[in-house]
């Protein structure tokens, strides 16, 4: 590695341990004093490794002070408080584990880092109600992986919903055009696939990435446990520390995460990487087919009366079907948002009508201006 980027990581992790020394400094909860002492005295020992592998070129080398912009962020943070340091070490700790498994991948080493876990540790002290940081609060950072499962009905009326006002819309806006029910058909059914079509296949990718994600995760785990067993045991203490657990309690409770290979992973996967291994064992063509059914079911309603009936007999209908549709979807979003079901419902109709309006009105200039 050149000598010129080693140095400019070793002052990323001299400013980054200087910045958690600070903020432990002025915590009233001694739990999480520790904690961030603990993440402080691991960018040390970065650095201490770095400084080593420069002094090999370098001898007089020596480990530079925290810098000028790393003290100006201090400085802004008990001004305007410390949310902004939060977010910018958050920022450096996911650069810097892409960056070293980039390097020990390309180099065929075996991974023994862990400073993915960093992120974690810092989200689970946000979520402390104990932490008393000055100034403000923590900022949020990435959510935690969400459940494919967990979400099925909710995708199942989304989907639903992107067909029929995207359909509604694009029959409305032909059908303002005054064409003929072959064109509208035609029209509409192009819609309904190009829509299935292009839900499906994001929802295959969507899922099928997500697991591929999450298996890549639990292999990367699994050969830092088998490289440093020891200290990913250190970085699930400082989890459940953060957490809110004593020193003791977190020690005697990752002792027994770590008494079998299995239940070590099985922990670190879980509390680690926030992976529920059943989004594992879902299918990507299962769920792109049921998206691609949802999203045609929704589609095809505006669409069918144009199959036996024409001109504004068929557009009254389809206006009214769409409704019906359209409250539904609304009424079936009460279960997410608690609202009234005639609140929602009535919600979903007025949009829904809106788009189809706009559409029907431009279809309608431009159909004027062609035959003009």
């Amino acid at each position: 590695m050149e000598i010129a980027k080693l140095k400019s990581q070793l002052q990323t992790e001299v400013d980054t341990s200087f910045l958690y020394k600070s903020i432990a400094g002025i915590q009233t909860d001694e739990n999480l004093n520790k904690v961030l002492l603990a993440l402080a005295q691991i960018e040390d020992g970065h650095a201490q490794h770095m400084l080593t592998e420069i002094n090999k070129v370098q001898p007089n080398f020596s480990l530079p002070n925290a810098s000028s912009r790393a003290k100006f962020q201090l400085k802004l943070g008990k001004i305007f408080g410390y949310s902004s340091i939060i977010s910018s070490l958050s920022g450096v700790e996911k650069q810097f584990a892409i960056n070293t498994v980039k390097n020990k991948l390309e180099a065929g080493e075996k991974l023994s880092g862990f400073e993915h876990n960093h992120l974690k540790i810092i989200e689970a002290v946000n979520s402390n109600s104990a932490l008393n940081v000055s100034g403000g609060f923590l900022s949020k950072f990435e959510s935690r992986h969400k459940s494919v499962g967990g979400n099925a009905l909710r995708a199942a009326v989304l989907g639903a919903n992107d067909g029929l006002v995207s359909n509604m819309s694009l029959v409305m806006g032909v059908a303002g055009a005054a064409v003929s029910n072959n064109t509208i058909l035609l029209t509409g059914c192009a819609g309904l696939l190009a829509g299935a079509i292009s839900m499906a296949l994001g929802e295959w990718l969507s899922v099928q990435s997500s697991k591929e994600l999450y298996e890549n995760q639990i292999a990367l785990e699994t050969a830092e446990l088998e490289a440093s067993p020891e200290e990913e045991k250190k970085e699930l203490i400082l989890l459940y520390q953060a957490k809110g657990m004593t020193e003791l309690e977190a020690k005697k409770l990752a002792d027994k995460a770590f008494e079998t290979k299995d239940s070590a992973i099985e922990t670190l996967i879980t509390e680690e990487l926030g992976i529920n291994k059943e989004e594992l064992e879902g299918s990507a063509w299962e769920a792109a087919i049921t998206s691609f059914i949802l999203f045609a079911t929704g589609a095809i309603i505006p669409l069918y009366p144009f199959m036996f009936l024409e001109g504004m007999q068929a557009i009254y209908l389809s206006v009214g079907s769409s409704v019906v549709g359209l409250f539904g979807i609304g009424a079936s979003i009460t279960l997410f948002t608690g609202k009234s079901i005639a609140f929602s419902g009535s919600r979903q109709v007025l949009f829904g009508l809106a788009a189809a309006a706009v559409t029907y009105g431009i279809g309608a200039l431009i159909g004027v201006s062609l035959a003009g």
